[in-house]
């Protein structure tokens, strides 16, 4: 065979078959890698979601814990113990009737939402309704109108205390009435916790506690004015303090609540806190997110077995914010001083769909005996649960 024949056999190509044999091999291969990278895709979205839940719910648990935990802090005895020989131990001198949102008499007091006790059903929506639900007892006007994106369907709760850290009482001068305590000026930072301009604060030793706010504070000096100025009417102390023993703190109120942002269309762990500047009047900050991803929450309470002026220490009753409020009609503030464990219940989702037979385990989702029925948005959602001691609440502490 010459060498041009041999040339012009190799330049003869793939045949048809040849060809449609290997497009077909391409083909399957092809498929092979779709099916693969649709697989390894989906695993992402499930973990990646699993995670985010994971994540967010430790978040809004270790929130809502530390929070709760605090309620009743009045120093170095809690609002139980000050109230156990007379009212007159723990007082306050801002008008709780008139400013819910500054009512230290109660530390804590919960709203529960209606139609989520144990036992109902609640239908989540894939955008949800806001401001419409009403609450037992009734949320009052002051809170609704500061909690204006709040989510139908999730309970709320109010925590009030006086912050972990003070400082002590240099000098007390004025009178027992119209008092005016100085500090170590260069402890402000401490006693201010993180607040710009703050008005609201606590004196505090083992046998009494006083909630004000401050006509005028000199951070430079170290001074605290109190006067029956503005949010404290004509009210004045009632109790009187002595140095060494006495202390400064800031007091703090907030209500926590599940909030929907329609911007970023995600619902959030919210807090609102309620304070007021130095002769200043009453002002509710903005909501703020705390952890997305938060849908729904729900609380139930444990109240100790004496309802009367001494605690046993047994907590064995358990029910909603309802039942707190009609376990003891005639006096609601020592129903609600009487609550020494809260159990919380968070229903969350990740912030994007993870998987489409995702949806088929959310008829499983069971927060607090409350059955969630929840949109098929392809969102991975799980419940969260745990019971909080309220640690000022524990009797002989």
């Amino acid at each position: 065979m010459s060498r041009a024949s041999f040339s012009a056999r190799r330049m003869q190509g793939l045949s048809l078959i040849e060809l449609m044999i290997s497009l077909v091999i391409g083909l399957i291969i092809l498929l092979a890698v779709v099916q693969v990278f649709s697989a390894s895709r989906t695993a992402y979205q499930l973990s990646e979601g699993l995670a985010r839940v994971q994540e967010n719910s430790r978040f809004a648990m270790d929130t809502l814990q530390r929070e709760i935990r605090m309620a009743g802090h009045f120093g170095c005895t809690n609002d139980q113990a000050h109230t156990l020989e007379s009212l007159s131990t723990l007082q306050s001198t801002l008008d709780g009737a008139a400013n819910p949102g500054l009512d230290f008499m109660r530390s804590i007091q919960g709203y529960e939402a209606t139609g989520t006790e144990p036992g109902k059903t609640l239908t989540l929506a894939a955008t949800p309704a806001t401001g419409g639900t009403a609450y037992t007892p009734a949320l009052p006007t002051a809170i609704s109108s500061a909690l204006t994106n709040r989510v139908d369907g999730s309970d709320i709760i109010a925590l009030r205390y006086l912050m972990p850290d003070g400082v002590p009482i240099t000098a007390i001068g004025g009178t027992i009435q119209k008092p005016v305590y100085t500090f170590e000026a260069a402890r402000w930072s401490v006693l201010r916790s993180g607040v710009t301009n703050p008005g609201l604060f606590g004196v505090a030793d083992c046998g009494s506690a006083t909630v004000f706010q401050a006509s005028a504070v000199n951070a430079t000096t170290g001074t605290i004015t109190f006067d029956t100025v503005k949010l404290n009417g004509s009210r004045t102390f009632s109790n009187g303090y002595m140095l060494g023993q006495a202390m400064l703190y800031r007091a703090e109120s907030a209500v926590y609540y599940v909030g929907y942002d329609a911007t970023t269309k995600q619902s959030s762990l919210y807090r609102v806190r309620f304070g007021a500047a130095p002769n200043g009047d009453l002002v509710a900050s903005s909501p703020e997110a705390m952890v997305e991803g938060v849908e729904n929450l729900q609380l139930l309470y444990g109240q100790d077995r004496s309802l009367g002026a001494r605690p046993s220490g047994y907590i064995d009753r358990q029910g909603t914010a309802k039942a707190v409020q009609e376990s003891l009609p005639s006096d609601i503030g020592l129903a609600w001083r009487r609550v020494g464990v809260v159990q919380v219940g968070l229903l969350v989702s990740s912030p994007d769909p993870a998987a489409a037979r995702q949806a088929d385990s959310n008829a499983a989702l069971v927060s607090m005996g409350v059955t969630y029925t929840a949109p098929t948005d392809g969102r991975m959602r799980a419940v969260y649960q745990t019971t909080v001691a309220l640690r000022n609440r524990l009797f002989g502490n």
